[in-house]
């Protein structure tokens, strides 16, 4: 009796506790999973064993964040007793499984009719994790140029001609807010690494949703609503002073998250006068006052300086590729760029079946440039938001989805230029003040004429104008003004898609371009106001085929397509070295993309847990078809700046015990470097290779070591080169072989 009432009283605080034993497998091969980490509040995390499962203890149903380097995580309520199977997603999936927000709309990429291309997280981390370039330059029709480091210049499908530096004819959103300020340049430059985690790229004019720009749209995100409490620290090293580091903390709070990153970059830089230096703090909270709706606000600083070392001749870059143009060290030319960034995003569930998101943003901009014929002050505050409302319903039994918005955008500016004396602002040459302003609104309706068939028409009203008072004018001792104001332009797209099969599909759309120039290209560096500078219009046609085999193992995405471009803005340089802009008639731009991955081996429990290929096409024939200019005649030519093929292959090895393998090949064909033809860059190979291992480390802790080289080769080869350049000077060399490495650690708590 005695031992029967001590068995009740030791068991009595272990009654509400149930044990609950769960499997964890592959939804689609029902393989178990081992070393899933599975976390639940603040508790150490638990981790699946090589059978794939776990016992725990629970009080009752709990929820449970289910993740592992291979599949999708997943929070899952936890029953507080019994035996349960839970299934996971590959991170892999087949593109009728991977949905994508493009043209503001959440559909299967399968569906969507256009060209887009997808960079997530782990692309951006198969390179040295310094900047973007390597990532984005493996998908086709895509092309990063670093003329020196932090110096970018994008070209979707041949769309940096007119970009002698910087970011423009492209629009860039960051966290669905306007990351393009109003004059049309983006500052690509003050954005890390760890403020994007995936990426999307629409490639070709998509305006009749996000207005002007002919190039394409870039949608970066960052990390949203965190999973786990979680402290964690990077830091790489490499060859020419290359030195960054990271610290970040993530927490979770009742309804919602916030986190918080700091991240200092430094490089002397392989050539003269090459350094760069920057800091980027960003603090983010997601919050959840109701089912219906959440609230998003960010702030990004960034401190950024970097040295430009300007153009080489073909002779200098022969004797030393190292060196800096003549004059640009003593006359200091670089660039200083210190941005505030913050942001309000706000979304609400209105019913089923309607929906709204908003965004609002401030920022403010401190730039200096001291340059070897003249030094730039200029300081601007901006503001602008965007909205848009999605309704879901039926037309006459057939499933609809409305879509409307806007977006509206201002900038002022007060922006001198002054002489420069040894790197010092001298006697001042000119001062403005600038206001630009752009909005548009859009309309879209997406019907789903069948369950097969998707039919999109879509469309925006654009509306765009500069102000430019010139108060100092050190020429005409007169102040002066100007107005450039472009008609309202409408910008239509309609596209199709069609499904042929479960995991295949065609499509095909009709799109119109417009993209005025920005106001640094209608006020330039020597004081021109040039209001002749027209917009550039375009229409674009393009098909394209999708389609995944084997349960996502192999993946195809191909697309065709033909621009003609009118009113194309092209750049040349007077005979002091200054970059203007004109108006070049016309251009025709025919052109092929193709990309296909197949992952040889995909087995978790085997000691390769995956053996992926990845190739990619780039077949870009573009020409100018009517362009004159005095008496030379350049149609037929091809089109400045951009190379007629380009071929990528990646192969990606991971191992069980958390030793990887990236390997990349790329091959970029010559470049016409002026529009006569008469100067190319030779066509050129580049390898790079990353080596790491990633692990867990206990319940607690998780840990990477990695090493990597680029340029194995040791290619002389210029990323970015100065077109139609004054003298000669269109060579801006890369980097020769260099090697790089790194640590990260991670603690959740």
């Amino acid at each position: 009796m005695k031992n029967t009432i001590l068995a009740l009283f030791i068991a009595l605080p272990l009654m509400g506790i149930g044990q609950t034993t769960l499997t964890v497998v592959d939804s689609k091969t029902e393989e178990v999973i081992p070393y899933v980490s599975i976390k639940i509040n603040n508790q150490p995390a638990y981790v699946t064993g090589e059978n794939g499962k776990v016992s725990l203890s629970l009080e009752g149903p709990m929820e449970g964040v289910f993740s592992h380097v291979a599949f999708e995580k997943k929070a899952i309520t936890i029953p507080s007793s019994g035996e349960h199977t839970i299934r996971l997603e590959r991170a892999d999936n087949p593109l009728s499984e991977v949905v994508v927000s493009s043209f503001e709309t959440e559909r299967p990429l399968l569906v969507q009719a256009a060209g887009i291309a997808r960079i997530s997280e782990s692309e951006l981390y198969r390179f040295n994790e310094t900047s973007i370039v390597n990532a984005f330059n493996t998908k086709p029709g895509i092309r990063i140029e670093e003329r020196a480091p932090a110096s970018y210049r994008i070209s979707i499908r041949g769309s940096s001609l007119r970009s002698p530096f910087g970011v423009r004819n492209v629009k860039v959103y960051w966290n669905d807010m306007p990351f393009t300020a109003a004059d049309g340049t983006t500052p690509l430059n003050i954005l890390d690494l760890s403020n994007i985690e995936n990426t999307e790229i629409i490639k070709g004019p998509a305006g009749s949703i996000y207005g002007a720009g002919n190039g394409g749209v870039i949608s970066f995100t960052s990390k949203q609503d965190v999973q786990e409490n979680r402290i964690s620290t990077d830091l790489n090293v490499g060859d020419f002073g290359l030195m960054r580091y990271r610290l970040g903390v993530d927490q979770k709070l009742e309804n919602g998250s916030i986190s918080a990153s700091y991240v200092r970059q430094k490089s002397d830089g392989f050539r003269e006068h090459t350094a760069m230096d920057r800091e980027v703090f960003q603090i983010a909270g997601h919050f959840h006052p109701s089912e219906k709706q959440s609230i998003t606000t960010q702030l990004l600083y960034s401190d950024l300086f970097y040295e430009l070392p300007g153009a080489l001749t073909a002779e200098q870059l022969a004797t030393d590729p190292t060196m800096a143009r003549p004059g640009s060290a003593d006359q200091n030319a670089s660039i200083g760029l210190k941005s505030m960034y913050g942001t309000l995003a706000h979304s609400y569930q209105f019913s089923p079946k309607t929906f709204n998101k908003t965004s609002l943003y401030l920022n403010t901009v401190d730039f200096e440039n001291p340059f070897n014929l003249d030094y730039k002050k200029e300081t601007q505050f901006s503001y602008g938001g965007r909205t848009s409302f999605t309704h879901n319903n039926t037309l006459g039994g057939i499933p609809i989805r409305l879509i409307g918005g806007g977006e509206y955008q201002l900038a002022k500016a007060a922006a001198q230029n002054y002489g420069n004396r040894g790197g010092q602002a001298d006697t001042i040459r000119f001062s403005d003040d600038l206001i630009t302003t752009t909005a548009f609104l859009f309309q879209q309706v997406e019907a789903e004429l069948t369950q097969k068939m998707l039919f999109t028409v879509g469309l925006s009203q654009n509306f765009a104008q500069y102000d430019i008072a010139r108060n100092i004018d050190a020429v005409t001792g007169n102040p002066s003004s100007a107005v450039k104001r472009f008609d309202p332009v409408i910008v239509p797209r309609v596209a199709l898609s069609y499904t042929l099969t479960e995991n295949s599909a065609v499509h095909g759309s009709i799109s119109s371009g417009f993209s005025p120039p920005t106001i640094d290209e209608v006020r330039t560096n020597e004081g021109t106001i040039n209001l002749d500078l027209e917009a550039e219009r375009g229409i674009n046609y393009e098909v394209g085929y999708r389609a995944s085999y084997k349960q996502g193992l192999v993946n195809f995405d191909i697309s065709a397509f033909y621009f003609n471009l009118d009113e194309t803005i092209t750049t040349f340089t007077d005979p002091q070295g200054v970059v203007l802009f004109r108006n070049a008639g016309a251009t025709d731009q025919k052109g092929v993309e193709m990309l296909v991955d197949y992952a040889l081996i995909r087995n978790q429990l085997a000691f390769f847990q995956e053996v992926k290929l990845t190739h990619t096409y780039t077949g870009h024939f573009f020409t100018f078809s009517d362009y004159s200019r005095g008496e030379n005649d350049f149609t037929g030519n091809d089109l400045t700046g951009v190379a007629p093929n380009t071929l990528v292959n990646q192969l990606d090895i991971r191992t069980r015990p958390g030793v990887y393998l990236n390997f990349t090949h790329q091959f970029v064909d010559e470049i016409p470097l002026n529009d006569a033809n008469t100067v190319y860059q030779d066509a050129y190979h580049l390898i790079n290779l990353r080596a790491g291992w990633r692990r867990n480390l206990g319940a607690k802790w998780d840990f990477e070591a990695f090493m990597g080289v680029e340029n194995l080769l040791d290619e002389l080869y210029s990323l970015g080169n100065d077109l139609n350049a004054f003298g000669g000077r269109f060579w801006q060399p890369a980097a020769p072989r260099n090697y790089y490495g790194g640590v990260k650690l991670g603690m959740r708590y």
